[in-house]
């Protein structure tokens, strides 16, 4: 009976261990395919944390001295997007549902030249001085319908600490000219980035 016993026991455990695992691991899966997007009660999105451990797409440069000392965005752009997401654009084209891409900034290093240059032992150039601000895009059909699902905020253009929530920008100011422009490629400028418009994989 002892025996009998023991068994229905082990039995019993070894179900309960079964579906614990069944149980578990999709809802493991489905925790890391959360967008790392996080809303607090106002609406407005909070700064995301180790951005800067995500794929490295690309650091475009539009200098305050090559545009008659008013360019836009005079810094670089450095942009970072989720592993995950990068491999879903090269799969399909698209980003899904949750991508982030965030775009830190960053000044020229001490211009000595009237076009913002400088000269190093490589040569005279543009290198990486001081952070200076973050944008960031969320796709989201749903919350950003209104501006081809996704939206548009900006954490400050200034030097560390950021700013640590953002409220969506205006159409006027961010996502207008994505969409005059890059439309047609998920409204992200695809072609500025190798990794993502040749898709060379990793």
């Amino acid at each position: 009976m002892q025996k009998y016993l023991f068994l229905v026991i082990v039995g019993l455990g070894l179900t309960v261990s079964a579906v614990y695992l069944l149980v578990a691991k999709p809802v493991a899966a489905a925790q890391t395919e959360q967008s790392s997007a996080v809303f607090d009660s106002d609406g407005k999105l909070e700064l995301p944390t180790g951005f800067r451990k995500w794929v490295f797409v690309g650091a475009p440069l539009t200098p305050n001295g090559l545009n008659d000392g008013k360019a836009n965005f005079p810094e670089y752009h450095h942009v970072y997007i989720e592993q995950k997401n990068v491999d879903a654009y090269l799969k399909t084209g698209q980003f899904p549902e949750g991508t982030v891409i965030v775009k830190e900034l960053t000044r020229v290093l001490d211009p000595t030249f009237p076009d913002g240059s400088r000269k190093e032992p490589s040569g005279r150039g543009y290198f990486n001085g001081e952070y200076n601000g973050i944008d960031l895009t969320v796709k989201d059909s749903k919350r950003f319908a209104k501006t081809n699902g996704w939206g548009f905020f900006t954490f400050g253009h200034h030097p560390m600490p950021y700013d640590k929530t953002a409220a969506e920008k205006s159409v006027t100011e961010c996502a207008g000219c994505h969409i005059a422009n890059v439309a047609a490629t998920d409204m992200t400028w695809i072609q500025f980035y190798p990794l993502l418009r040749d898709k060379p994989g990793y």
